[in-house]
């Protein structure tokens, strides 16, 4: 009984994301990132305290779920950016002559500058992909059907839904036979298992991580796949025919949207009823395809991260120095530095 209650604070209190070679864990307003270089595991702790938690009014339910989703875009991109320099520091190739002009002419602020372009491109794609192309295909079946549908407001929102739900599902299998994509799927399940080894109360070692499902309710994916069912849903109450109005009016409600996905994920985090099951489904289906089994090496990195995010009560820790362990694959120094090293120590 002691274990259950063990088990049920544990729910929901801890998140993460899965990045280049790396994963960062969330607790509160903790934040841990570790990455694995050629020097071990690099950590870095930092806070975030978010909006919620300053002003009692920004947790009103859906206005949360905004709040919370604009924040964690912000949160994911300095993680991203902070693995991405990681990764560079470990270079030693030379730039190529464009990239030394830009850090010339840029500094600091290149990276920043990279991130708000590369946001922007992002949110273009994302509304082309997912809201133009539905809606003017749908409009497009429209128009051979004798404009049929358009007469049906929930049968055309359901068309625009099934295809966007198509392009998502074809987006994420055509992009996870990129290399780098396969092993960010394999360290976002790292990140899964260990969530899931913490929440059961088993000891933080790889082993016990590698038997736990790599699947989780509460993961991204889920969510987008909430929304994509929730926006069904709304956009059939919308009754203009315009395809511009359409799209503008969609764009509207995506606040909405968000709101009202987060409050599904934060109740499925916790409850495991059939309402839950039967919704999460697809999106716990779809994780079949962003998450990868990770091997060990991947755990650990996936573990340094929550014990460094979790709470001091259950065993959380505090420092932030490089983890060496024996999945680290230490440069060999060459003969001249170990002459060099021989000799001061003779001397």
């Amino acid at each position: 009984m002691n274990k259950n209650k063990n088990c049920s604070t544990r729910m929901g209190i801890v998140g993460g994301q899965a990045v280049l070679e790396g994963v960062m864990m969330k607790s509160g307003d903790k934040v841990s990132l570790a990455v694995r270089t050629g020097r071990g595991i690099v950590i870095e702790n930092s806070t975030f305290v978010s909006l919620r938690q300053k002003h009692k009014f920004c947790n009103i339910p859906i206005l949360r779920g905004i709040i919370s989703f604009v924040e964690q875009l912000k949160l994911s991109m300095d993680i991203l950016t902070k693995s991405a320099d990681l990764q560079e520091y470990e270079t030693t190739e030379e730039p190529p002559k464009f990239e030394k002009w830009l850090n010339e002419k840029f500094g600091d602020n290149l990276v920043k500058i990279a991130g708000v372009i590369g946001t922007f491109l992002g949110l273009v794609l994302a509304i082309g992909l997912f809201i133009m192309v539905p809606t003017f295909a749908a409009k497009g079946i429209d128009a051979l059907t004798g404009g049929a549908i358009g007469k049906i407001p929930v049968l055309r929102s359901l068309i625009e839904g099934v295809i966007r739900i198509i392009i998502f599902v074809l987006y994420i299998w055509l992009v996870s036979f990129m290399p780098d994509i396969r092993r960010t799927f394999e360290y976002h399940g790292a990140e899964h298992k260990s969530v899931a080894c913490f929440e059961k109360g088993l000891e933080l070692t790889p082993e016990n991580a590698k038997k736990c499902t790599r699947f989780h309710p509460r993961c991204g994916t889920s969510f987008v796949f909430v929304m994509l069912i929730l926006s069904i849903i709304i956009n059939s109450f919308i009754m203009i025919d315009n395809t511009w109005l359409r799209l503008a009016s969609k764009l509207i409600t995506i606040p909405l949207v968000v709101g009202l996905g987060f409050e599904f994920i934060k109740y499925a985090g916790c409850h495991n009823n059939i309402f839950v099951r039967i919704l999460s489904a697809p999106g716990l289906a779809m994780q079949r395809l962003t998450t990868r089994e990770p091997d060990e090496s991947q755990l650990n990195v996936a573990l340094t991260a929550l014990e460094h995010a979790i709470p001091e009560e259950f065993g959380g820790k505090t420092d932030s120095e490089t983890v060496i362990d024996k999945y680290t694959k230490l440069p060999e120094k060459d003969d001249s530095e170990n002459d060099t090293e021989t000799n001061i120590e003779n001397s």
